[in-house]
């Protein structure tokens, strides 16, 4: 029921946003006077680290202020994509603040990619490995999808809708995210690379960076080569700017709002992923509510816009 209400409302929503209301230009700034909350577990993983997030985000910015070969790369690669830079920087920044540390040095990114060349992985749960999970026939309706952000994004709202929490012929499946339970084989909640990009995302972008930036398609059955594109900083960057391109257009083509002056949000949006579903359920409340009920940054984005006078600064 609920996989069918989400498809739903994003196809009233295509349907109905162009006569519905004409583009509205998203304001610049915070909609919150003061930062929403972090997340315990962020709280918990930087005090464990004896570390804090002033300390983090000093850390990541002096990476970008000094690392030139890695603005440069950031610059190139958010003109192929058609976004400003700074949506790149902000998305950086945020995930090496509350995420992680930043290394030293571009080269370090390479060492660490390097590190997991020739390494045996696979996506799996409970020795089913996902290409044979999503052959299932509760994820029938995706097989017409050819394009791989719709089709890993259908597989994703099954999993939601039949399986997660649920017990489905005679298994119990946990009550987690897809990417956790089948794409992350280390533990859950791990991401890698410069810009901290989620296996499933990396599935889900890889026909627009194919398209844009020329790199091989992923396939779920290689892990081997879509932790290679999310580990090494070129091709890691085309993912961070083709997440913020798609949520840039979702917001266009779905809520009838253009985000792209406002890195706050799609910062917001490359944290908590989902950016399809997210404006379809803006559009449905902007329809209901009759008045104009703008996306509102979280505790991550909201960095992104206080401190965006200095991010600028780096470019």
């Amino acid at each position: 029921m609920r996989r069918l209400l989400t498809s739903l409302l994003i196809a009233a929503a295509l349907v109905n946003s162009a006569p519905a209301f004409a583009m509205q230009t998203v304001p610049a700034g915070n909609r919150h006077a003061e930062q929403p909350d972090i997340p315990g577990a962020s709280v918990r993983r930087t005090k464990g680290t004896k570390s804090s997030f002033d300390l983090k985000y000093e850390k990541v910015h002096e990476l970008l202020a000094t690392d030139r070969e890695l603005m440069g790369k950031i610059r190139k690669v958010s003109s192929a994509y058609g976004i400003n830079p700074i949506h790149v920087v902000g998305a950086i920044v945020g995930e090496h603040t509350y995420n992680v540390d930043a290394y030293d040095r571009l080269q370090a990114y390479y060492v660490k990619a390097a590190s997991y060349a020739g390494e045996s992985f696979r996506f799996a749960y409970n020795g089913e490995n996902v290409d044979d999970f999503v052959a299932r026939p509760q994820f029938a309706q995706c097989k017409g999808k050819s394009d791989s952000y719709t089709l890993w994004t259908c597989r994703e709202d099954v999993w939601e809708s039949d399986f997660r929490g649920k017990t489905v012929g005679g298994e119990s499946f946990p009550n987690n995210r897809f990417s956790a339970v089948f794409f992350q084989p280390f533990y859950a909640g791990q991401t890698f690379g410069l810009g901290q990009v989620n296996p499933l995302t990396a599935l889900m972008l890889s026909d627009l960076v194919s398209r844009v930036s020329g790199y091989p398609k992923l396939n779920e059955k290689n892990a081997g080569d879509v932790y290679k594109a999310i580990m090494d900083p070129d091709i890691s960057l085309a993912f961070v700017a083709a997440s913020i391109r798609r949520s840039i257009d979702d917001y266009k083509e779905i809520a009838g709002m253009d985000i792209s002056g406002n890195p706050g949000l799609t910062a917001t949006l490359y944290n908590v992923g989902n950016s399809r579903q997210r404006a379809a359920a803006l559009a449905a409340k902007n329809r209901s509510s009759g008045a104009t009920v703008w996306p509102e940054e979280n505790y991550y984005g909201w960095l992104i816009n206080d401190k965006l006078d200095e991010l600028k600064g780096l470019l």
